[in-house]
């Protein structure tokens, strides 16, 4: 597949049978145009897609706190009534379980991003030819601006808890950044399969549920057992770990897991991006027949 200009005005694209990966040069240079043409498209998805989802509700940006709330909610009622004893936080354990499932929900959202576009737009996606990338990017920013309301409102309760970042708050954008690309990575890689098959959509809350629990939200960081070997090998714990320290003044933990989680989820979304382009078509047919 390339493109060419007619007359140095509008784009043309020839289709050919070959695979885009035979030309992996080209392949990229497409990618990379379809992503700046596709962000008007992309800005004006979040602004209709964000404006529907507040406007439609009587509880407002309140819904950016009810789960991590509610979460909360039941993990101080286990910790309380002795069925599950949590010892070893850093912190007062409500804070550190409301401050873990606030950041756990944004990765969350990142993750269904992907599919909750693809599906919601797959009329669009049917009938208009347009840089698929647009998707990808709405839900980027529809991830970004919820969890601006839940940072901004969790920077408030802080000091009135007595709890100050620090110098280390200036390293919040970046682990919040962070969290975002890992779950928009894995949520890009399960994209076009939940499209195609409902079983995958209907299956990602009971694995993400899983992780949460080999991940440091509502449990600290294990170091013995088959439990710290596993929370060792996620790579969602350095994540989470250090989004959590950074807000709470708390100094940076496995700096260099940390770091490899970040390149790695920034190899991993490069991949999924190239399956997503290859996919996507053969999504539209199946969707539109």
């Amino acid at each position: 597949m390339t493109a060419a200009m007619d007359n140095g005005t509008l784009p043309v694209r020839v289709y050919t049978p070959a695979s885009p990966l035979a030309q992996p040069g080209v392949l990229v240079r497409e990618m990379a145009a379809d992503l700046w043409a596709g962000r008007e498209l992309a800005w004006r998805l979040a602004v209709r897609d964000i404006s529907a989802q507040y406007r439609q509700s009587l509880l407002g940006v309140l819904w950016a706190l009810i789960v991590p709330l509610a979460n909360t909610a039941v993990w101080l009622f286990l910790s309380a009534s002795q069925v599950v004893r949590v010892e070893g936080t850093a912190l007062p354990y409500p804070l550190f379980v409301f401050s873990g499932s606030l950041l756990w929900s944004i990765l969350i959202e990142a993750l269904n991003q992907p599919l909750q576009q693809v599906l919601a737009n797959k009329m669009l996606l049917a009938k208009i030819n347009f840089p698929r990338e647009a998707l990808i990017v709405s839900g980027v920013l529809q991830t970004l601006f919820n969890g601006a309301i839940k940072v901004g409102i969790l920077l408030v309760v802080l000091p009135l808890l007595g709890v100050h970042p620090g110098w280390g708050g200036l390293l919040i954008p970046v682990g919040l950044l962070a969290l975002v690309l890992m779950g928009t990575a894995l949520g890009l890689l399960v994209a076009p399969f939940g499209a195609l098959y409902g079983d995958v959509g209907r299956g990602m809350p009971l694995v993400t549920q899983f992780l949460m629990y080999l991940s440091p939200v509502v449990f600290p960081l294990a170091t013995e057992g088959w439990t710290g070997r596993l929370m060792g090998l996620n790579p969602l714990t350095p994540l989470i770990l250090n989004a959590r320290n950074w807000f709470t003044g708390m100094p940076t933990e496995l700096p260099g897991a940390w770091l490899l989680s970040v390149v790695g989820s920034l190899v991993l979304l490069a991949g999924v991006w190239v399956v997503y382009r290859l996919a996507i078509p053969i999504v539209i047919e199946r969707i539109s027949a």
